[in-house]
């Protein structure tokens, strides 16, 4: 994964975003920080990637993060994006904040829930961050 991130977004493919995925579960069992942020947590998103016809679905909840492709029942809120600032979104590259405010993603349901799941991802970026400088 680490040459993946380090070619960037750019670069990934719609198989990647699983894979993505499950390097943010691995971090989550490792990290504090994000234990504790997803501690609390009961949220389910759906992801839509408009251009490439795909879904994905992320649960976080009570520490613990499940994953898959396809849709899920009664999500706290669905985010719609190009392929390009999805995966942007996933590296770390593109602020989900400023995609919303320029039109690039749409959010249905609660924006709070929306909000916490974003700095899920950033947590998990400080923490894969912090993985490669220890090797």
């Amino acid at each position: 994964m680490k040459a993946k991130f380090e070619a960037g977004s750019s670069k990934a493919d719609i198989n990647d975003t699983l894979k993505v995925f499950e390097l943010y579960k691995q971090l989550a069992e490792k990290s504090e920080d994000l234990k504790e942020e997803m501690e609390d947590m009961d949220i389910t998103v759906q992801m839509i990637i408009s251009d490439k016809d795909k879904k994905f679905w992320v649960k976080v909840k009570e520490g613990n993060m499940e994953y898959g492709e396809g849709e899920v029942e009664e999500p706290s809120f669905t985010f719609s994006a190009s392929f390009e600032t999805g995966a942007g979104m996933l590296f770390g590259e593109i602020d989900a904040t400023s995609a919303y405010m320029a039109g690039d993603i749409t959010v249905e349901g609660n924006l709070q829930d929306a909000m916490a799941y974003q700095e899920i991802i950033e947590l998990a970026m400080e923490a894969f961050e912090d993985e490669l400088e220890n090797i």
